[in-house]
């Protein structure tokens, strides 16, 4: 199960426990408070400030909807593939076979021959690129060859660890072009800082091309 998956069931369930516990508050403080009001009428009269108590009500309410709405976006934007891609069941699939190794990453396209690598030491001109193409699904298969790395793609809200011996699968669907930075998540050694690698997400007809050119896009 990818990262994105993981985070995904856990923010649920914790927006739902979170949301029963503050229900739960709520109702406990104003039944103390109405219980309280019904016992000393004599005294709430006298110390009663309707237009303060009101407007510390509308401050608390507000300041709790506007935190409610914040959440609730952020989560139903990584829900809902706002990031610039959805997780894919999809058949048909693109597969990427990615390697992760001190201190880059490969990238090995099944059945093209086509693979690309780079140094991840020479800036943004050595750094290698994930090329995917818009509206189909793109299987990346990720591994090791020496350490445990992590692929990350913060843009993205993707993340996945790569083992020695072990493959780890993410589908994913990009719905617009773009490019982003991905980077290891996980320290590896001395130029961990380096380890970055950019993901191009290109139309169908660019993607052929630049099969077929086996240049760089």
């Amino acid at each position: 199960m990818s990262f994105l998956e993981v985070f995904q069931r856990t923010l649920s369930w914790e927006a739902v426990v979170a949301s029963v516990v503050f229900g739960l508050i709520a109702l406990t403080l104003l039944g103390t408070l109405a219980v309280s009001r019904r016992r000393s009428p004599d005294r709430r009269r006298k110390d009663s400030r309707p237009v303060v108590e009101g407007v510390y009500a509308l401050l608390l309410a507000g300041t709790a909807g506007v935190i409610v709405y914040v959440t609730a976006s952020a989560h139903q934007e990584v829900r809902t593939g706002e990031t610039g891609y959805h997780v894919s069941n999809r058949p048909g699939a693109i597969r990427v076979d990615v390697t992760a190794f001190q201190w880059c990453w490969q990238f090995d396209y099944a059945d093209t021959g086509r693979s690309v690598t780079g140094t991840c030491r020479e800036g943004d001109e050595g750094l290698p690129t994930l090329v995917v193409p818009t509206g189909r699904p793109v299987e990346l298969k990720l591994t090791s060859s020496d350490v445990v790395h992590a692929l990350w793609i913060p843009d993205l809200a993707v993340k996945l660890d790569a083992y020695p011996d072990h493959t780890n699968t993410l589908t994913m669907e990009f719905d617009r072009e773009g490019r982003w930075l991905g980077r290891c998540a996980e320290f590896c050694g001395e130029h961990h800082p380096a380890m970055h690698f950019n993901v191009r997400a290109v139309s169908p007809q660019e993607y052929q091309q630049w099969l077929q050119q086996g240049s760089a896009v």
